[in-house]
């Protein structure tokens, strides 16, 4: 079988080359670009409803927040770099920073 036949090296060599190119956005940012690192949180709420025969519809009557707003996991930047770790989104602004220091 060869390497192009071959879908699993094909995955493991589109994966690697995507890292590699997620690695490079993050420590070498545009110095033009604006930095900004956003995270989407999600908070669960259980929403209560009452049925209303007359009507045939559903009235929301309370709703109830079931966890706490928290750090989101995966980070992106204002530039489009997305999917960085914490760490992956500290360096970005410090290679972005230094970047913009040393024009």
């Amino acid at each position: 079988m060869t390497e192009d036949a071959d879908p699993e090296a094909n995955l493991r060599e589109w994966k690697e080359a995507m890292q590699a190119e997620h690695d490079d956005a993050i420590e070498n940012p545009v110095p033009d670009e604006r930095h900004r690192i956003e995270g989407v949180a999600q908070v669960s709420y259980r929403v209560y409803f009452e049925y209303d025969e007359e009507r045939d519809a559903l009235s929301r009557t309370r709703r109830e927040q079931v966890e706490d707003l928290s750090d989101p996991e995966l980070l992106s930047c204002a530039c489009g770099v997305r999917g960085m770790t914490p760490e992956e989104a500290r360096r970005h602004v410090r290679a972005a920073r230094n970047a913009r220091d040393a024009e």
